[in-house]
């Protein structure tokens, strides 16, 4: 389909709405179609710009659909990348308010401190000496569109299908650790509910900081030292349940607690 400047003005009128009302709404096919990931992206920099200029704060970027589980979960079968705000931070033991979400689900990640900038592409050493420090992560992933009824161009728009996410407090350079060796444990009341390595993440959530990095310097906007990167899932997203507490753990990166408010709260 050709989609014309009202139809992307809809589009981005439609996101807005569901973000601002907290009630989901109706995919953004019928308006910028299922092919054009350009055209996507697009919607989801106007949106950005919007929250901006009413004084949003970026703080640094998030890599989604690394994980062929996650992919499969949702139906669709490429990453893709979205922004982070600083409302969207929440650290260790922090609750979340249930009431700022619309229909979230929880995955494990590994998140990237940048150091260096990254403003030319760069091969997995290069990579390895632009990472500060590395921290366990949840990132509660969400989606304005309803019953996550989403195909490609629906979750690019709508920033990566993102929700919020919480950090661990205390992260490690990559001379410590391998983040493919990682292997992570999520549980919910005792129960494993989720489980993975890092492998899981496009072989090495490495992979997936490279894969951003050349994207995000294709886009005209390339990562800069002091960003946060949320590198992907690392297993299955699990659905989250008002006043639900998961215990995550990421070896040799550590635990973090994720909890939630109750229904309304």
């Amino acid at each position: 389909m050709t989609s014309t400047a009202a139809d992307v003005q809809a589009a981005i009128a439609r996101l807005e709405r569901a973000r601002v009302t907290g009630r989901s709404c109706e995919p953004l096919t019928d308006l910028i179609g299922r092919t054009d990931i350009a055209l996507a992206y697009r919607v989801q920099q106007a949106v950005t710009e919007r929250r901006l200029a009413a004084g949003a704060r970026l703080i640094g970027r998030k890599i989604g659909l690394t994980s062929e589980a996650v992919q499969s979960q949702v139906g669709v079968d490429r990453p893709d990348f979205g922004v982070l705000f600083a409302d969207m931070l929440y650290v260790d033991h922090e609750e979340v308010p249930m009431a700022r979400l619309l229909q979230p689900q929880a995955e494990a990640e590994v998140a990237f401190l940048l150091g260096r900038d990254l403003t030319a592409e760069a091969d997995l050493v290069g990579l390895r000496q632009a990472v500060e420090l590395a921290y366990p992560a949840v990132e509660i992933v969400d989606s304005r569109i309803t019953d996550w009824k989403i195909c490609i161009t629906d979750t690019v728009a709508d920033n990566a299908s993102s929700g919020v996410f919480v950090i661990g407090e205390q992260g490690l350079p990559l001379e410590a650790f391998e983040p493919a060796d990682t292997v992570m444990t999520m549980r919910r009341d005792g129960e494993v509910v989720s489980s993975g390595t890092g492998r899981a993440c496009l072989g090495d959530p490495l992979n997936a900081l490279r894969w951003l990095a050349a994207t995000a310097i294709e886009f005209g906007a390339p990562l800069r030292a002091g960003d946060l990167v949320l590198s992907g899932a690392l297993g299955p997203m699990v659905p989250v349940r008002p006043g639900d507490v998961f215990e995550v753990r990421i070896d040799p990166l550590g635990t973090l607690t994720a909890r939630f408010s109750g229904k309304g709260e």
